[in-house]
């Protein structure tokens, strides 16, 4: 058996990152994870601004050493199509075009995952067992108890970190995390070789098309010519309105004047793969006695944009630093705990709120056309809108009823 104050179920982006900035803390933790290294994860694959905030505190030089590798394509902005096909496109940063260091990357996951791991196999502070697939949750008067299938590995731990994703079994029938519909989105992923039409810049494109409202077509560029394609669309939607996926995302690339041209040569490679995500667009539980929840298994996913890592990172960190006070305390309560639920959402809680707020955009594509027209001919519109990715406050804008009146009477 083994013992240790800190387990983290799951070596994704957020169980790795805890564990890593666990390490750097000084404190060691053990950290499991049901698959191999390296393995495939169904995601959009785009790391954003927090992703470089977070692990620039672990890594030195993190952008700069992450650009040097082959598994990431530098990304500097996005690109919204309204639909009525005008388009907007948004650098996250002023002066995108002359700074060196890239504000976000776009990276396969099996690529990420597993560069992330390699971080992790460095620090001899963590133990780490691939192949471990946690099954039961034993709970004790200081902690728990963690087995997997055959009770081959057994585990007692002060503090569970659950970072083991959207199906996370720990976080449904010990944190009570449910599926609901109108909290969560179901996707699609496939990579394709060959789209024509990418941004030089590597922009990501996110397409609001008035055939598939409410969900949204994404094409992320990726390296070696590669990208990744997808669709999402709520899952209530899906249910009600009997949406097949499949079938609407291949008929997007397919028939759509505006696509069909760009995917003439393009090619399919490997299976399109669908996925859930939990979106953070409700406030939940994330914590109990000697437990915390990372990450998809807290539910943290942006409801607008659908970026999950750089949420997960946060949460990581988050977690790491209440981790180390309930060590120096001794007090892993769930009282003590509810400390992580507080930060989180303190943080992440009037973004995700705002991003929901957003997502109801897309029911109003006149609304959608008018902002991309309006903002296409006004300099401080589309200056407004690319500090919504740095500022909530800004964002928190878009939201108010004043905001559009003021742009339905301006010149």
């Amino acid at each position: 058996m083994i013992a240790s104050k800190i387990s983290i179920i799951g070596a994704g982006p957020a169980g790795a990152t805890a564990a890593l900035l666990l390490a750097k803390m000084g404190i060691a933790s053990v950290l499991m994870d049901k698959a191999k290294f390296p393995r495939d994860k169904i995601c959009g694959d785009a790391l954003s601004g927090k992703v470089v905030e977070t692990l620039s505190k672990i890594i030195p030089d993190f952008s700069a050493q992450f650009l040097q590798t082959n598994i990431q394509v530098p990304c500097y902005g996005v690109e919204f199509v309204a639909p009525n096909l005008q388009s907007i496109k948004l650098p996250f940063k002023k002066d995108f075009e002359t700074n060196k260091t890239a504000p976000g990357f776009v990276s396969k996951r099996i690529d990420f995952d597993n560069f992330l791991i390699n971080e992790v196999k460095k620090q001899p502070l963590i133990q780490l067992f691939e192949n471990t697939n946690i099954t039961s949750f034993e709970k004790q008067n200081d902690g728990w108890l963690l087995k997997n299938e055959d009770d081959s590995f057994v585990c007692k731990t002060n503090l569970v970190m659950a970072a083991n994703g959207a199906q996370s079994q720990f976080s449904k029938k010990i944190g009570g995390i449910e599926m609901e519909p109108k909290h969560y989105c179901a996707g699609l992923r496939a990579y394709y070789k060959n789209v024509s039409g990418l941004s030089e810049h590597n922009f990501i494109e996110l397409h609001f098309l008035k055939e598939f409202l409410p969900g949204y077509f994404w094409i992320f560029p990726l390296p070696n010519g590669m990208a990744n394609v997808g669709v999402g669309m709520r899952s209530d939607y899906v249910s009600n309105k009997k949406v097949n996926l499949k079938k609407e995302m291949l008929h997007i690339i397919s028939t759509l004047p505006n696509l069909k041209e760009r995917f003439k040569n393009a090619e399919l490679v490997d299976d399109i793969k669908g996925y859930g995500l939990p979106l953070g667009s409700r406030k939940r539980k994330l914590s109990g006695d000697n437990f915390l929840l990372l990450g998809d298994a807290a539910s943290l996913i942006d409801p607008f944009t659908g970026e999950g890592v750089g949420n997960a990172l946060w949460s990581a960190e988050i977690a790491a630093l209440q981790a180390k006070k309930s060590i120096e305390e001794n007090n892993f309560s769930a009282k003590e705990l509810k400390n992580y639920d507080q930060e989180i959402y303190k943080k992440l809680g009037g973004e995700l709120q705002l991003s929901y707020r957003m997502q109801q955009l897309v029911n109003f594509p006149w609304l959608f056309n008018f902002i991309v027209k309006k903002s296409n001919n006004n300099q401080l519109l589309r200056d407004t809108l690319m500090c919504m990715f740095d500022d909530v406050n800004v964002r928190a804008q878009l939201k108010k009823p004043s905001f559009y009146f003021r742009l339905l009477f301006s010149n």
